[in-house]
């Protein structure tokens, strides 16, 4: 396995038209992803829906290794079955427990394919580093939790449980019925979420 630092190999910067035109045409290796962050990224931001931000090689500023487009989201009790409100509320304490929780939402994320299958951990690494970046002291807004719209789709699960991520409903039937969903249908994508509270035991 090769030893590599994604923070200390990269440096972030908003991503904008300008970093798009002056980078290599970013590719994922999926065709949804690549064409969002190459044709929608921007107006999400002009819209005020999603920040993106992208991680730069230091040794080719020409070529972007991550792009993830984030937006402040919350997590809504009352929308949740009991098991699953029950599983996520068990480690806050009874006085602290409310109708809603503060989060953050990746809403896309991508890492370059030219990185992928080598060892790397691109993903992973990028994934901590976000998870330390909203634990931060200097934060404009708490948030408790990091959630993300996942693909339902073996690989995609994997990688999010892999990095701490825990499915918000704790069945896919409840996920479909919460969100209008009929049972017989399959489902496109699964809501997980990470604790960031676990970052401060």
């Amino acid at each position: 396995m090769t030893d590599y630092n994604f923070v200390e190999q990269t440096f972030m910067v908003p991503y904008t038209p300008e970093v798009a035109e002056y980078c290599e045409p970013f590719c994922c290796g999926d065709t949804d992803l690549d064409d969002y962050f190459a044709n929608d990224a921007f107006l999400y931001e002009k819209e005020l829906l999603g920040k993106s931000y992208c991680w730069i090689n230091r040794n080719n500023d020409k070529e972007i290794v991550a792009i993830a487009t984030l937006a402040y989201d919350g997590i809504k009790t009352f929308s949740l079955d009991n098991p699953s409100r029950n599983y996520l509320q068990r480690k806050i304490p009874q006085g602290k427990r409310h109708r809603s929780y503060p989060a953050v939402l990746i809403g896309r994320l991508g890492v370059n394919s030219n990185c992928r299958g080598k060892g790397l951990n691109v993903g992973t690494q990028l994934m901590d580093a976000l998870k330390y970046w909203f634990v931060d002291e200097n934060n404009k807004a708490a948030c408790r939790y990091i959630i993300v719209d996942a693909y339902n789709s073996p690989d995609t699960l994997h990688f999010y449980i892999k990095n701490g991520f825990k499915p918000l409903y704790r069945s896919e039937e409840a996920e479909k019925l919460a969100f209008g969903i009929e049972l017989s249908e399959r489902l496109k994508s699964r809501i997980l979420f990470f604790d960031l509270k676990l970052l401060q035991s």
